[in-house]
């Protein structure tokens, strides 16, 4: 195979793993249109067109659930770190991308198989004065000295944990180890970023972190992935944790197994950022039976129905964090109220809906200058 081909067979199953907050995945519309690409949006709200490739779909682990998971027959490409530099840079420079996210299959173990994901970013950045984003997965049991590095190369840094203990992992990873091999290298990340000066990193500041979760895949609950994803903010400064619903594959030993449905990846992220840019703590999570989120209502509005129902908030002088508390408000939108309110009072919903609030939604549970505006009240 030719380095497109290569990149083509590489790239095509990358759409199983979510990053960027990208859609699903599209077909490039130049020469090579059969290579993957897709939409993502970067952590300061660029969107871009990134390449979500391997270095090698060759890989010595037997993870449960996962395409390239040893022995599964299929047809398998590898690429040289400069091989990959170069075909990349190509794409790069003829638009047909903007950005990369690269991971690897493990060969020769982990650290082996990191020190080749250094090596090419290595070369785009060294040699072929690569500017673009790139975000570098970290390969189980990688050592402190190659995360720094990887730090020192990226935007952003990655550790999948697959699931949110121990005793889960091993229902989708026998082989993998949870502390030492997936959870050290974020805990490094953070001791990294706050112990050393990010001057020498190449834009001059330390790349966020994230993981991923298969959801699902090991009959865990909402309230275990949330537990870890709120330790994980709260103590190793990661910037979002990713929600993949399990989806069998053939050829693999959970082929069997149900796939998770979308909407409980769904309501996991809204959940998620509730806890990391709304303030809520675990507690607050509206869990039902055996600690799953609800499905047919998203756990804000389910929040607001038990605590706000009865006692609104008053739009024109509630603090910053009861505001983010109303359903319909966002981070953006609390400031836009904040600051108008400096200038008037506000008094209908019209007002919130020209400043960009959901205010048909919000109107159950606020106070506009003391009166409650009229809502259409909720049949269920």
């Amino acid at each position: 195979m030719n380095e497109f081909e290569r990149l083509k067979l590489l790239s095509s199953q990358m759409h199983l793993e979510p990053s960027e907050g990208n859609d699903c995945p599209q077909m490039s519309s130049l020469k090579e249109d059969s290579i993957v690409t897709s939409k993502a949006v970067l952590p300061n709200g660029q969107h871009i067109s990134l390449l979500k490739t391997l270095l090698t779909s060759v890989c010595e682990r037997d993870c449960y659930y996962c395409a390239f998971r040893k022995g599964r027959d299929f047809r398998r490409a590898t690429f040289k770190p400069d091989e990959f530099a170069k075909v990349s840079i190509y794409m790069h420079k003829a638009g047909m991308m903007d950005g990369i996210f690269l991971s690897s299959g493990v060969v020769n173990g982990g650290i082996y198989t990191q020190d080749k994901l250094l090596a090419t970013a290595e070369i785009l950045r060294r040699k072929h004065k690569y500017q673009g984003y790139l975000h570098l997965k970290m390969m189980p049991g990688t050592e402190k000295a190659q995360v720094e590095q990887a730090m020192l190369l990226a935007d952003r840094v990655s550790v999948n944990l697959e699931a949110p203990s121990p005793n889960r992992l091993r229902r989708l990873a026998p082989n993998k180890e949870f502390t030492t091999e997936l959870l050290k290298p974020l805990q490094w990340a953070e001791q990294i970023r706050k112990e050393q000066s990010p001057h020498k990193a190449w834009k001059g500041t330390w790349p966020s972190t994230v993981t991923q979760f298969v959801v699902g895949g090991s009959d865990e609950s909402d309230l275990e992935l949330l537990s870890t994803t709120e330790k994980l903010h709260q103590q190793m400064g990661l910037a979002r944790a990713y929600f993949s619903a399990f989806n069998p594959i053939s050829d693999t030993p959970l082929e069997d197994k149900a796939p998770t449905p979308l909407i409980r990846q769904n309501r996991l992220y809204q959940a998620s950022f509730l806890i990391r840019d709304y303030g809520f703590n675990l507690e607050e999570m509206p869990f039902e039976y055996l600690g799953y989120l609800p499905l047919d209502v998203d756990p804000k509005l389910a929040w607001a129905r038990c605590n706000l129902v009865g006692r609104p908030i008053e739009i024109n002088s509630a603090p910053r964090h009861l505001l983010l508390r109303v359903p319909g408000i966002g981070p953006k939108g609390v400031n836009t109220i904040i600051k108008a309110r400096r200038q008037l009072k506000l008094r209908d919903l019209s007002q919130l809906t020209k400043l960009g609030i959901r205010a048909r939604k919000a109107a159950p549970y606020i106070l506009l200058n003391g009166i409650q505006p009229a809502h259409q009240l909720a049949l269920f």
